[in-house]
């Protein structure tokens, strides 16, 4: 039986998965109105200007935990999609203190806030598979019973998020379900390795870069396209059960170098590449398969862009972007 909402709050909105989120949601029939909280511009051109009518969007910054409160209270949402994190692996081990101290209050802040409103919304709190750190092989593919072991700082401050999730949930019987996101495509995010490479690949096209540069090749990750992954996201609020941790992901696994084989060979000119020392994390994933058949026994989703549709759409869109 599917949930439905009126009003849907999506924290982050400006973000590059925030705002595909609000995107994706308002291509459905009788979508919910969406409220969205920004903090800095981001991406809110992608959606300003296509849906004025549809979105209400509000600068707020949720460190601050009244002014948070007063904004909820507000909006009166029904469904949360709480997104909004700083989410950058690579620079959380250079700024590691500022990245727990925002990513930390931001869920904190939420979470107490929704509770002392006496408010019963269904929050989808959305952590990472960065969580689970360096699996071990045997313990492959990933299941929600997996220990967390988080191997930078950006991993370790969603898994408190997660872990302060699940004290609410079971606390103060709130109506939450908690998602850990493996790799996906997201042509927003240059900060993504896919991402950067098909950037890199769109310049060099438009002679605006000469080489491409790219940092550890070794790593193995399992993909899922960015409509697949949106559509995971409110599968979950519609049809997943309140007080769950899902797995969501894909299908395809796949090493980074064999990634960036695929882009090149869909590109319009030879592409030099070159490994950038400063691109290199003190530590990384080397190995990653979602078990996602928790998620799709419980609500009936299914994958439905292939990887190689899912690798074309993402050059396209970064030509078009960059």
């Amino acid at each position: 039986m599917n949930r439905f909402f009126k009003r849907c709050l999506i924290t982050g909105i400006a973000g590059s998965g925030g705002s595909y989120l609000a995107e994706h949601i308002l291509s459905k029939k009788n979508s919910p109105k969406i409220f969205g909280i920004y903090r800095s511009k981001g991406h809110l051109d992608k959606i300003e200007n296509k849906y004025k009518k549809k979105i209400i969007l509000f600068k707020v910054d949720m460190t601050n935990y009244e002014i948070l409160k007063k904004k909820i209270k507000h909006i009166n949402p029904d469904i949360i999609f709480h997104l909004a994190t700083h989410a950058n692996v690579r620079e959380s081990f250079e700024k590691p203190i500022l990245t727990a101290k925002n990513n930390n209050s931001l869920t904190l802040n939420l979470l107490e806030a929704v509770k002392k409103l006496k408010i019963k919304p269904l929050i989808i709190v959305c952590s990472s598979s960065e969580v689970y750190g360096n699996v071990n092989k045997k313990n492959m593919p990933i299941s929600e019973r997996q220990p967390m072991a988080p191997i930078n700082p950006y991993a370790a401050t969603k898994t408190f998020q997660d872990l302060i999730t699940q004290i609410y949930l079971k606390s103060y019987k709130m109506k939450i379900i908690i998602t850990r996101m493996f790799s996906y495509t997201n042509a927003r995010n240059t900060k993504l390795f896919q991402t950067s490479f098909a950037k890199q690949i769109a310049r060099i096209e438009k002679k605006k870069q000469k080489i491409l540069k790219h940092g550890n090749l070794n790593s193995v990750r399992t993909f899922i396209d960015i409509n697949d992954a949106m559509e995971a996201y409110w599968t979950v609020a519609t049809k997943g059960k309140i007080g769950e941790i899902y797995n969501l992901g894909g299908d395809k696994t796949i090493s980074v170098k064999k990634y960036l084989h695929k882009l090149i060979g869909l590109s319009k000119c030879k592409i030099e590449c070159k490994l950038d020392k400063n691109l290199i994390r003190p530590q990384d994933i080397h190995l990653q398969i979602p078990n996602i058949n928790k998620f799709k026994k419980h609500t009936g989703w299914k994958i439905r862009v292939s990887f190689e549709e899912s690798v074309r759409k993402l050059l396209n869109e970064c030509r078009k972007i960059y």
